[in-house]
């Protein structure tokens, strides 16, 4: 089969009628502003080489905001996977290891699709040659998938320092093993990533012979199994388990607030820290979506000074805003501690100028 190269979206019709011809897709929605994609662009290419069953597409998410906009892309690099013409998922930011497993899952699937259909082929051949006297073919891929699923779950484990496969997800575990194993995590204070086993049964059955481990949770450490819910209960209440999350430097310094009352007492610190505030994603020289860019082109075309606060940076923050503000995205620009609104709101007040007039007024 060819080598595939990434192709340029040229039009929302374009890519209607490339997902018709296409049972695997995978889009990347781009800006040649935003310094991130180009590292997912480099990778794409590599992607696109080495995964000839996957179309990979490239979508200017500013000049095709139709086509952005169709597909809710929220934020640039976004990764946008289909199977048949449908979503299948998606994927914001800079991941590259999520990004490249997401594109495995989804060439895996494209083969195994691809190899039932061959296999109803040749069924059909062999029982024709049987019919006349002949001997079918013996036909097996069992060691080659074996080895892929091994590869797979390889690169699973290692993809992130700390590796929790569970059922659920760290915010809604669906076992009481794996809450207690999310929740001592949480006590450590370590970013950890986790791989929900029940939406993946091939992952599921493969990591019991891949770790010799029979049950879950299964918690590993650069690449390397720790053990299930006793042993890292164990280890969490002896102090093991945070010496080594220190040794390896994975412990989180959070900064304490200078006054009681948590997060709400932060925020609201944050929100005054400047007479006009944008919580954002980025930063103003370098927005990481095409939203966040539009108010900042917006506050600048006005002359306003502003400061911003880079909502990737702190996930804290992230999550806390949207329930203190009751406002679900981003951006979001505030004035003397008020929130204005987010950019649809910015941009319509901006040409009537009511917004020249409430930020310049004072």
């Amino acid at each position: 089969m060819a080598v595939s190269v990434v192709e340029e979206v040229e039009s929302a019709g374009w890519l209607e009628r490339a997902l018709q011809s296409s049972s695997a897709v995978v889009c990347h929605f781009w800006a040649s502003w935003c310094e991130p994609c180009q590292q997912i662009n480099k990778v794409f290419d590599e992607l696109a080489s080495s995964h000839p069953h996957v179309r990979f597409f490239r979508a200017d998410a500013d000049k095709l905001a139709d086509v952005a906009d169709k597909h809710q892309v929220s934020a640039v690099p976004y990764i946008v996977f289909f199977q048949n013409g449908a979503i299948s998922d998606r994927l914001e930011g800079a991941d590259v290891p999520k990004m490249v497993g997401k594109v495995e899952e989804l060439s895996r699937w494209r083969e195994t699709t691809s190899a039932a259909a061959a296999r109803e082929k040749l069924a059909g051949t062999e029982s024709a040659v049987v019919a006349n006297g002949g001997t079918p073919k013996a036909t097996t891929t069992a060691d080659e998938a074996a080895a892929q699923l091994n590869k797979r779950l390889e690169e699973l484990v290692k993809s992130k320092p700390i590796m929790l496969f569970m059922k659920g997800s760290a915010a809604e575990p669906r076992c009481g093993f794996s809450r207690q194993v999310v929740e001592i995590l949480e006590k450590e204070e370590v970013a950890f990533s986790t791989f929900d086993i029940l939406s993946d049964q091939e992952v599921r059955e493969g990591l019991k012979k891949f770790s010799n481990w029979p049950t879950y949770p299964q918690l590993y450490l650069d690449g390397e199994l720790v053990g299930g819910c006793d042993i890292v209960r164990e280890m969490h209440a002896s102090g093991e388990l945070k010496g080594l999350f220190e040794e390896k430097g994975l412990v989180q310094k959070k900064e304490e607030t200078e006054e009681e009352g948590g997060i709400e007492a932060r925020l609201k610190k944050l929100i005054n820290s400047s007479p006009t505030m944008l919580f954002m994603k980025g930063t103003a020289s370098e927005p990481f979506c095409g939203f966040s860019r539009r108010v900042v082109n917006v506050l600048n075309e006005l002359g306003v000074k502003f400061g911003y606060f880079d909502i990737f940076t702190d996930d804290e923050v992230r999550q806390g805003l949207k329930e203190f503000s009751n406002w679900p995205t981003y951006p979001q620009l505030y004035h003397k501690g008020e929130l204005i609104g987010g950019c649809d709101i910015i941009e319509e007040m901006h040409k009537s100028g009511e917004l020249k007039e409430l930020l310049l007024s004072s």
